[in-house]
């Protein structure tokens, strides 16, 4: 579990085969400084298993399905990542409650830097828009956001924004994001479980409907 809360700046040094998925090594001298074996951490939003580290390093392996639906799958050697380590029982819940499951991947479509903030626009698949509100939770490559503007349900491509602070702008990859960039986006868990409950209620209320002879009472 993760709160969003990005620690440091780190920087994919290695990208090996293996199998039919990576073998990633990152250089992120904090979190590499005590990493063990077997722990997790987000790099950029996807939550990864150490499996061998160094005192700047960590190797992780990436399977093909987080390569195909994860904006990772398009990182090359010196790609700049977003490292958070898992968040340790008992403290603070700085941002939200973040998985480490990217639930897709949406595109900058707009920059616009003012003095103190810049706000990013990016698409939303739409099967994530109904799970996005205003003044809700995302993260966006592992960084947990509030939404400031998002579009209408009848809008035609879905979309939102997010304003930046200097802070984020400067500890976080997103303050280097240029219009045509893929981000990995997370959605609030607890719009996850909300739009899952009413799609059994929505079917459970079919099955009734279907059971009930026509013009019949229960």
């Amino acid at each position: 579990m993760f709160t969003g809360i990005i620690e440091e700046i780190g920087e994919i040094t290695a990208i090996a085969p293996a199998g039919d998925g990576w073998r990633l090594t990152v250089r992120a001298p904090r979190a590499a400084s005590d990493a063990v074996h077997g722990e997790s951490i987000a790099v950029s939003g996807v939550c990864l298993t150490v499996v061998g580290s160094t005192s700047d390093t960590f190797d992780t392996d990436v399977m093909k399905q987080t390569l195909d639906v994860a904006a990772i799958g398009g990182a090359t050697v010196g790609t700049r990542v977003n490292i958070e380590k898992a968040m340790p029982v008992g403290a603070r819940l700085g941002g939200h409650i973040v998985q480490g499951h990217v639930d897709g991947v949406g595109e900058v479509l707009e920059v616009r830097p003012g003095a103190q903030w810049s706000v990013l626009r990016i698409s939303l698949p739409h099967d994530l828009a109904p799970l996005v509100v205003d003044k809700g939770s995302i993260s966006v490559d592992g960084t947990s956001l509030t939404v400031s503007a998002v579009s209408e349900p009848s809008a035609p491509a879905a979309w939102f924004e997010v304003s930046l602070i200097p802070e984020t702008l400067s500890a976080t990859t997103l303050g280097s994001r240029s219009v045509g960039d893929r981000v990995n986006l997370e959605t609030d868990i607890l719009a996850r479980h909300v739009e899952r409950l009413l799609a059994f209620r929505a079917a459970d209320a079919g099955a009734d409907s279907a059971a009930t002879p026509e013009g019949g009472s229960r």
